[in-house]
């Protein structure tokens, strides 16, 4: 029978507020993340008092609180009121060029100006116009700067606006999941950005534990999760690198199971069940938000291991395990195909080194019978699903 709004809707749930489940809700307190807070604020109160903060970087995997405490600290900025201290955020996910940053730039604070039809020059004078004019310190907080595609000439562009104005500065905020970002940077903007440096460790499962009681409360009616879900989610998590938002998203999945089985109690085989379905997601998301030659190196892993490598081939070898030196050389062939240019070996290894951090392949080094030692290359994930996936975002 075919259900109405209304059925829906009316449907008992075990959810009080789905909403404070998702990793994007700030609560009134972070636990476990105040030294982390005070280290921001302090970095950053100077444009309370009409000088220039330092710029600072904040480095972390995913799901340990590195955009939820900047947001945090945000919030109690803007409760200063000041007229003369600003805080812009900038999703880089979705504004990773130079010129999408200072669009998104001028839709904050100039909206007037924010049409695309406009060059960067001319949303460059407006934004040194307006902190001239103004005396205003504005900090810009960059998330997921490591996808900025041109990130070398943006914070060229950002920094030398000091050098332009009068009165006011501009200072910077990045925040990155990869440790081994900065290595990246030409050294100019690297002495330029990390004025101050700050690395966020993974949550313990005590507390993940703590974390999941605090957002347990908020999301969920009174008795609805047990106890020993709790715990078992933030061990689970406490595996997976420490990370929250993947122990949030296993307890709202488990509700989503609960309540599709009418039952009243989320208990350790619901999170059990949901692993599965979160652990496609978080790979799925892995490896949407990856920078594009790591996705090649990725995609070239992939179709390497749907054709069967000559290690394989040579080997009689079952465990799909490549050949370092072939992914490299496939990678190369696939830059081609994509139009971008191949990056040194060096590079690559620095790749695969990221790519194992992120759960995405497992490498072991060869054992005897090879000439010499090398390092071998397995995908953690579907091969074909893998591909799908790459080819969707750098073929559309």
């Amino acid at each position: 029978m075919l259900s109405s709004f209304q059925d829906i809707l009316s449907r008992s749930s075990i959810f009080r507020d789905r909403n404070t489940l998702s990793p994007h809700y700030i609560p009134s307190t972070l636990p476990h993340r105040e030294k982390e807070i005070s280290t921001v604020m302090s970095a950053i109160s100077p444009a309370l008092k009409g000088e220039k903060p330092r710029s600072m970087f904040i480095y972390g995997k995913t799901g340990t609180g590195k955009t939820s405490c900047v947001k945090y600290v945000m919030e109690r900025f803007e409760e200063m009121k000041s007229g003369t201290a600003r805080m812009c955020y900038v999703n880089c996910r979705i504004y990773n060029t130079r010129y999408r940053v200072f669009h998104k730039l001028m839709k904050d604070n100039l909206p007037d100006y924010a049409k695309t039809g406009y060059g960067l020059s001319f949303f460059y004078e407006k934004m040194i116009d307006l902190l001239d004019a103004n005396a205003i310190n504005m900090v810009i907080v960059l998330d997921e700067v490591d996808m900025v595609r041109d990130l070398d000439d943006l914070i060229y562009t950002l920094t030398r606006a000091n050098d332009d104005l009068k009165k006011g500065g501009m200072s910077l905020i990045g925040i990155s999941n990869r440790l081994s970002f900065k290595d990246r940077l030409d050294p100019r903007s690297k002495s330029t950005l990390y004025e101050t440096e700050i690395v966020f460790p993974p949550y313990t499962s005590t507390q993940l534990k703590s974390i999941l009681e605090q957002r347990v409360k908020l999301g969920f009616s009174d008795g609805a999760v047990d106890d020993s879900a709790i715990n078992l989610a933030s061990a689970m998590s406490a595996q997976d690198n420490g990370d929250a938002r993947y122990a949030l998203k296993l307890l709202l999945r488990a509700g989503e199971i609960v309540d599709e089985e009418g039952t009243v109690v989320i208990s350790e085989r619901h999170v059990t069940a949901a692993r599965k379905s979160v652990d496609e997601d978080v790979s799925i998301e892995a490896i949407s938000t990856l920078p594009q030659h790591q996705q090649i190196v990725l995609y070239s892993i992939a179709t390497l291991s749907m054709d069967g490598g000559r290690y394989s081939k040579l080997n009689g070898n079952t465990d799909n395990y490549l050949l370092s030196g072939e992914v490299y050389e496939t990678y190369l062939k696939n830059s081609r195909n994509f139009k971008k240019e191949a990056r040194s070996s060096r590079w690559y290894r620095e790749y695969l080194n990221e790519l194992e951090m992120l759960g995405l392949i497992n490498t072991v080094e060869s054992g005897k019978g090879m000439r010499g030692h090398t390092r071998l290359v397995k995908l953690a994930y579907s091969p074909a699903k893998v591909k799908s996936i790459i080819e969707k975002n750098i073929l559309e």
